[in-house]
């Protein structure tokens, strides 16, 4: 290629080059595919994005390392998926209509149209004719009709949940819009409330969902780890507690779950949530006790802000009869026990559980030892223990239970299941930390449930006839209220039972409902029903990348949908995706100046200097040339102003050098430090490269030769060439290894730029590892590869329907070998010898090598032992 604006005609030009292949790629449809194909097929896919308003590091690196994998999977002879689409609805939108005055709509569809061209900027082999955005009637049409199927199935239900609720704004409040105890908005003391939601039955299946992680050998440690927790199973027993006024009046039982039945003993109190039925029946005649209630609504909803907060209580004047015993023990109102958990109860063992110690020892509860280390333990020691130290909660010996006394763990747990089955009052039950999946949303920019309220019928689900329900999209948006919820007309309906006047449901969905199955929609782009037969090609997804942040909540319900899916005869696989890679996050310097009120002023690295004065870094900002405070090393944020624009970057360097980089700072899963000095590198061996290239065409390419003999350091070039496409294929397809692959392509290069015979044979090797090169180097750096293609003259074409190089073995085989020497254990020399040498001509050349005679100097050799192609091992006295 020839620069018109630069007398350097082998100058490296990737504006020009980039913009020349995204154009040839659109033109010829490169990357949009079919299920006809008779190759294997292979799915890889990114989580979709949130079509925030532009691309960041996170995406370019996520995005970057997906279409590694799918091209080469591509010249590995696959047929490749790699779809995209917009996470489009969500609470972000609403905030953006807000600070913006714009239609939540209006606000996401611009976003998507600028993020569409920075992905396409990239490079990436996308079939942009699978695209959607799940805000769009289109695709939640089909999310509506699921829901409507779930709900006749008895998968779907509504019931009564506690929530945030803001007083002023009357609305719901996501956990992190309650900022110390108040609305982000109108900073009002939030309550806690309950109404009606509507729940997924994800609980039905949360022994498939466990067994499945066993089937998924692919998917990280950590993320199986994080979802077995998440669902939680234990086994133990439900146990009826009897309850009594202060009076001695018989009140409802109290049924509490325990995985550790064989501390029943040591209960001392029972806590109870401030909903339960007993906590408000109490308060009734309580004042104190009803507003330390009251107090209650005003905490938090979620278990991580109970686990946090300081545990309080108080007594509700009942008493709770031990099934033993017949003991009374207090009943205590706990802000630690949720009421949507479990029973909304659970027995108190101070000795035995920290949480309970800690309480008891606020309100001076008794506390008992009841179970020890072993059968001859010093009772007293361990008694004074526990009192001043803190609870035991190891498993053991039971100990001051009566006749439970000596029985192990499960000795006991069998004795008090048999003794309560008997008696009618417990049994043996498994439970699962995994809650029923709440999927209403009380805000506007969400898809509509499907449901219809009559004062006659009830909720009733839409007809699949009359769906979607479509969400208006031309709205004020204020954030006070829902636009739905204040438009009579958009409620206003007919009831499809009865055909009476009736009311739409006014909650979205939560988003989670749209990306748990966008992956299958890809599949069947234009279907009329969800999903079609071509779904049952596709999955499941043989690659899957995104963060670890999303172990819990997305990947389960990823999961759970396509359960529903294959239940349903829909998907005829178990699980969503066979491999999961989990991307590190980016990374950068962080620079800022604290005001006097305390708050602080982040200042993004590219408008910073930093220099080492006296052995010590200081920063300063360029504008004033005053100092800045250095931060640490955090994730790209706005908030932090650490950000890098992936367009600035592209529009500099190109963005071939953005991916090279990308993927060589660090391996896919750990966190990727951004350093410009990094991206010049990148930049400087892409133009060394092309250089490279250029130059040896310009002289003449060699498309066909018919040599077979090669001289010493040919063979070794080769060999070299070999041994580098064995270890890049290697780390593209198992190691997932970018960042070493790349290292391997450049000390390739480097040997290719040291060899300088310019033989006919000399440049037929020159041409193949070039045009080797290239091809492995297409997956990172494609444009770049298109052209280096073409400069060695070849038609242009799609590189991924070239086949990636095969190894030859013959290649790999040396002429020599290099042996290491030792003398009495210690590596003294390195040899090189014939590689079919005897062990007499390998012995006496390592006696021969300078080194090693140093070495024996003064010293008589007694053994010499020859491992050929490996090591000598000298022994001498």
């Amino acid at each position: 290629m020839t620069d018109t604006r630069n007398n350097d005609t082998h100058a490296y030009l990737p504006q020009d080059i980039e913009r020349d292949a995204q154009q040839f790629w659109d033109d010829s449809n490169a990357y949009v595919v079919t299920e006809t194909s008779d190759k294997p097929k292979y799915f890889c896919l990114s989580m979709l994005p949130y079509p925030s308003g532009a691309l960041h590091m996170g995406h370019v690196r996520n995005y970057t390392i997906s279409d590694v994998i799918s091209r080469f999977r591509r010249m590995k002879g696959y047929n490749v998926l790699q779809p995209m689409g917009w996470d489009a609805f969500g609470l972000p939108a609403e905030n953006a209509a807000i600070k913006n005055n714009t239609a939540p709509a209006k606000w996401t569809y611009a976003n998507i149209d600028y993020m569409r061209q920075q992905l396409k900027a990239m490079g990436f082999a996308i079939d942009w004719s699978r695209e959607f955005a799940t805000c769009t009637p289109e695709y939640y049409e089909h999310e509506q009709r699921m829901f409507v199927r779930l709900l006749k199935k008895g998968l779907a239900y509504r019931k009564n949940s506690t929530v945030n609720w803001d007083p002023i704004d009357q609305t719901v409040l996501a956990n992190e819009q309650v900022i110390d105890g108040r609305g982000w908005r109108t900073g009002a003391l939030v309550e806690k409330r309950e109404i009606p939601q509507w729940f997924l039955k994800i609980t039905d299946y949360a022994q498939d969902l466990l067994d499945g992680l066993d089937t998924l050998p692919g998917w990280p440690d950590a993320v199986k780890t994080m979802q077995r927790n998440w669902i939680g199973r234990s086994e133990g027993l439900q146990i009826q507690f009897n309850v009594e006024d202060a009076s001695g009046n018989a009140l409802t039982p109290l049924r509490v779950f325990t995985t550790r039945p064989d501390t029943l003993m040591g209960v001392t109190f029972v806590s109870i949530a401030g909903e339960h039925p007993l906590a408000l029946q109490a308060a009734q005649t309580n004042p104190e006790l009803n507003a330390f209630l009251e107090e209650l609504r005003h905490g938090g909803v979620s278990e991580a802000e109970l686990e946090m907060q300081e545990k309080r209580g108080m007594p509700t004047g009942l008493f709770a009869v031990h099934p033993v015993t017949g003991e009374k023990v207090p009943v205590f109102v706990a802000n630690f026990v949720l009421m949507s958990y479990g029973t909304g109860a659970v027995m108190a063992v101070p000795g035995h559980d920290e949480r309970d110690w800690e309480f008891a020892k606020k309100y001076n509860l008794p506390i008992k030892t009841v179970i020890a280390p072993s059968a001859d333990a010093d009772l007293s020691a361990l008694d004074a223990q526990i009192q001043t130290k803190g609870a035991t909660t190891e498993k053991g010996v039971l100990v001051n239970s009566g006749e439970l006394d000596g029985m192990d763990f499960g000795q006991a747990f069998s004795a008090l299941q048999t003794r309560f089955e008997e008696q009618g009052i417990g049994e043996k039950q498994i439970n699962y930390r995994l809650r029923d999946w709440g999927v209403s949303r009380q805000r506007y920019w969400g898809c509509p449930i499907p449901v219809i309220y009559c004062d006659t019928c009830g909720a009733v689900p839409v007809p699949e006839d009359q769906l979607p329900v479509i969400l208006p999209e031309d709205v004020a948006f204020s954030g006070a209220k829902s636009p739905i919820k204040s438009d009579p007309e958009w409620r206003k309906t007919t009831c499809p039972t009865c055909g009476g006047a009736a009311e739409r449901e006014t909650d979205t969905f939560d988003t989670f409902m749209e990306s748990s199955w966008y992956y299958a929609r890809y599949c069947s782009p234009g279907a009329a029903e969800q999903i079609d037969e071509r779904a049952k090609y596709w999955t499941p997804i043989d690659q899957y990348i995104g963060g670890i942040e999303h172990a819990i909540m997305h990947l389960m319900y990823f999961r759970f949908y396509h359960k529903l899916f294959r239940d349903a005869g829909m998907l005829n696989s178990d699980e969503p995706a066979t491999n999961l890679l989990c991307q590190g996050m980016v990374v950068a310097d962080t620079f800022y100046r604290t005001n006097e009120d305390g708050s602080k002023d982040w200042f993004n690295p590219a408008d910073v200097d930093v220099e080492v004065r006296d052995g010590v870094e200081v920063a300063t900002l360029r504008t004033d040339g005053m100092p800045v405070q250095i931060g640490g090393t955090e994730k790209m944020s706005k908030s932090k102003n650490n950000g890098v624009d992936p367009h600035q970057m592209i529009q500099r360097y190109g963005a071939d050098t953005v991916r090279m980089f990308s993927m060589f700072a660090a391996p896919p899963e750990l966190s990727l430090e951004w350093n410009e000095s990094g991206v010049d590198g990148m930049a400087r061996f892409l133009k060394r490269l092309w250089r490279e290239v250029s130059e040896f065409a310009a002289k003449g390419v060699v498309m066909k030769h018919d040599i077979t003999e090669w001289t010493a350091e040919q063979k070794n070039l080769r060999r070299q060439l070999h041994q580098t496409i064995r270890k890049v294929d290697d780390d593209y397809t198992r190691r997932l290894s970018f960042n070493t692959a790349i290292a391997a392509l450049m000390e390739l290069f480097n040997a290719l730029n040291k060899f300088k015979d310019d033989s006919e044979a000399g440049r037929a090797l020159k041409q193949e590892v070039l045009e080797d090169l290239i091809l492995m180097i297409n997956p990172i750096a494609p444009h770049f590869a298109l052209a280096a293609w073409q400069e060695l003259g070849h038609d242009k074409q799609i590189i991924e329907d070239i086949a990636f190089p095969s190894v030859d073995e013959n290649a790999l085989v040396s002429d020599t070998a290099k042996m290491g020497v030792q003398v009495n254990g210690k590596l003294r020399a390195t040899i090189e010898v014939p590689a079919n040498a005897e062990k007499s001509a390998i012995e006496e050349a390592a006696l021969a090598d300078v080194n090693v005679q140093r070495a024996l100097t003064g010293l008589t050799v007694q053994k010499v032992i020859v491992v050929p192609a490996k090591i000598v091992s000298i022994v001498a006295k």
